[in-house]
């Protein structure tokens, strides 16, 4: 049996056209800006680049925990299934640590 294409495997989490931004002067500024990504089941996901280029902030938009007065203004986060956008806070909190984490860079 030949091994299952990316479509065929399951995934897991499923990101489109993620946008946060930030206030600038008169308008908001996208600092995340369109991120697209799945992942699928086994896989690892890296989020590499220069510093300041938004690895974090794109993370911290996936987990809904842009600090304000960021905001995550469009896309989808999809987690088995589940638009982690959606969720209430109470579900959203039960999913973060057990399904979905962040490794922070300092963490101690």
């Amino acid at each position: 049996m030949a091994a299952a294409t990316r479509e065929e495997a399951e995934i897991v989490l499923d990101v489109r056209g993620l946008v946060t931004s930030f206030p600038g002067p008169g308008h908001r500024i996208a600092v995340v800006d369109g991120v697209d990504l799945a992942l699928s089941r086994g896989e690892t996901l890296a989020l590499v680049g220069e510093s300041g280029c938004g690895k974090s902030l794109t993370a911290l938009s996936i987990l809904r925990l842009v600090p304000k007065p960021g905001r995550v203004d469009r896309g989808t986060v999809r987690l088995g299934g589940r638009d982690l956008r959606a969720l209430p806070v109470a579900e959203l909190r039960r999913v973060r640590g057990r399904e979905i984490s962040m490794i922070f860079q300092e963490p101690m």
